[in-house]
Parts: C-alpha cells; sequence; structure tokens
C-alpha cells in the first residue's frame, strides 16, 4: 500500500465509481443543475433535540449529499461482521463555511462497540498537505443505535477542543428510528465534564446539575448536492 505521502487522487463521476488497482484514495464529483440548494443534515425536529448551545456564533458546516452513502460503502465488510468503521472529516474553510472535502479512513482496530484509528501520522500528513481542518469523524454504530457513547464522547471532545465547529456524525444502518445523526459535545457544560474526566474505556459521566445535556444535535450541519467529496482509505 502506498504511503500517506504518495496517495493519488482520481476525479471520477459519482454515478460511475470505478477504482484503479492498488489506488488507495478515490475523488468523488457530482454535477448537479446551478441552484441546487443545501438542506439541514438533521431533520428539523431533531436539530431542536437538546438544543443547550448557541450555534449562532458557529460557522456552518457543508457536507456532500452522498457522504453517509459513501461511507456506509466503505464500512460494508466490517458491518457484515457486526464491526465499527470509522473514518477522519477533513474540511475547506471558505468565508464562514466548513466544506467538508475528504474523508479519510485510516488503518484502524475494529471492535463491535469501539473503532480506533493506528498510525495517525499519516492522517495528520494528508490533511497538512491539503490544509484541511479537522472538522469531525464518522463513525458506524452496525449493531446499536444512534448515540454517542462515553467513549465518543471523548473522541468528540478531542476534536472540538481544537474547532469549536467540530461533528461527531454516528450511522447506525439496523437503527429503525434514526440511521444517521451529527452531534457535537454542548458548550461550556458538556466540554468542561469531558475535559475534568480522566476515565478510560466506557463509563458513566456526571448529569449537570441544571438538566443541560452533555451532548446534542448538530444545527450547523448542512449536506450539499454539488459538494466533491474524496476518500483516502489507507487501510
Amino acid at each position: 500500500m502506498a504511503s500517506a505521502s504518495g496517495i493519488c487522487c482520481k476525479s471520477i463521476n459519482l454515478h460511475a465509481v470505478t477504482q484503479t488497482s492498488g489506488s488507495t484514495s478515490i475523488s468523488f464529483t457530482q454535477t448537479l443543475p446551478h441552484g441546487s440548494q443545501v438542506s439541514p443534515f438533521n431533520s428539523s425536529s431533531e436539530s431542536l433535540i437538546n438544543k443547550a448551545s448557541d450555534f449562532r456564533s458557529l460557522k456552518d458546516v457543508q457536507i456532500s449529499a452522498r457522504l453517509i452513502e459513501v461511507f456506509l460503502d466503505l464500512a460494508k465488510d466490517n458491518t457484515s461482521k457486526n464491526l465499527e468503521t470509522c473514518g477522519v472529516l477533513g474540511a475547506s474553510l471558505e468565508g464562514r463555511t466548513y466544506y467538508v472535502i475528504n474523508i479519510i479512513v485510516p488503518k484502524q482496530e475494529s471492535a463491535i462497540n469501539s473503532c480506533q484509528a493506528l498510525n495517525e501520522e499519516e492522517i495528520f500528513s494528508i490533511q497538512n498537505q491539503q490544509s484541511l481542518f479537522p472538522i469531525g469523524w464518522i463513525h458506524t454504530h452496525p449493531s446499536q443505535s444512534c448515540f454517542m457513547s462515553s467513549v465518543d464522547l471523548h473522541t468528540q471532545y478531542s476534536y472540538q477542543v481544537m474547532v469549536p465547529e467540530a461533528v461527531g456524525i454516528v450511522v447506525a444502518p439496523n437503527d429503525n428510528s434514526r440511521s444517521y445523526g451529527a452531534f457535537r459535545l454542548t458548550d461550556p457544560v458538556g466540554m468542561r465534564i469531558l475535559k475534568e474526566c480522566q476515565e478510560k474505556g466506557f463509563h458513566p459521566h456526571p448529569e449537570p446539575a441544571d438538566g443541560t445535556p452533555i451532548y446534542e444535535d448538530c444545527c450547523h450541519i448542512y449536506t450539499n448536492p454539488n459538494l466533491r467529496l474524496e476518500v483516502c482509505d489507507l487501510r
């Protein structure tokens, strides 16, 4: 497999996806009529659930309308074995909007209820080469519902402390009530709890005295049908 520094990207049409032998990266482009509108990633009802943060100060985040479909395809082998798959989202910044144009699927150790990225220096190398912001992460819950576990919350903290707009996308293909969602820690309450927590593995977090949730649905993330998406699969 090529090293992170030697990855070559290939632009193709989303409707006829192919990958040449030995390629570790694919570039997705989608051409739709001019004027196609962006849409909220979370439904309006979901976005109002536990809304405890002021999102007005956050920049918007736009993702490809095909991101979930593409990631599920990348994860299908693990999903069939009830193993989680994780990826890192890279974005460019234009004005007050982050555009997620890259998914890095790192080498990883997958389990039924967890996924650990390996060789993280490869991730940083790609992000630095392409001047990408680490705008968040995405992972599957093959046999669980769509929520953030205590371990997920610590992962989310590591992104959100760097970029306040960072999102954690959970894809739960077997959850009939909600198959995906984008979440973030509440700020300042959830961020403070995770900053002070020193525990490892799965563990409970204290409930805030004022009833504020530790995490919430994102209201600043939108899908864009015209957005290019590049996949760097390092596995």
